[in-house]
């Protein structure tokens, strides 16, 4: 069973997932089928029900032309600087995330 957090950050994601879709004026099945798998997956994604895994939120990322960080950006609703996941990343730091 998933966590507050969890579920907060599945469901935002999901919801930056159908809305850079729809900006790039994409439907579900055009994405999934770039993809290889069911609209309906994609869908349980968009509303927070699945996790998208990593490898697949990279794939996503590169059909839909921004870098994976776009689904992460200030995803903790905080912006603040001394707050770690708001905070710049220089290089090394990137390289370890």
């Amino acid at each position: 069973m998933k966590t507050g957090g969890e579920k907060y950050f599945d469901l935002e994601i999901g919801r930056r997932l159908s809305a850079l879709r729809r900006m790039r004026k994409m439907s579900q099945e055009d994405l999934a089928l770039q993809i290889g798998i069911s609209f309906q997956q994609i869908q349980k994604y968009e509303k927070g029900m699945n996790r998208i895994a990593a490898s697949r939120l990279y794939t996503m990322s590169r059909i839909l032309a921004v870098s994976p960080l776009y689904f992460f950006d200030e995803l903790c609703g905080f912006k603040d600087a001394g707050c770690l996941c708001c905070r710049p990343v220089n290089g090394c730091e990137r390289l370890l995330l």
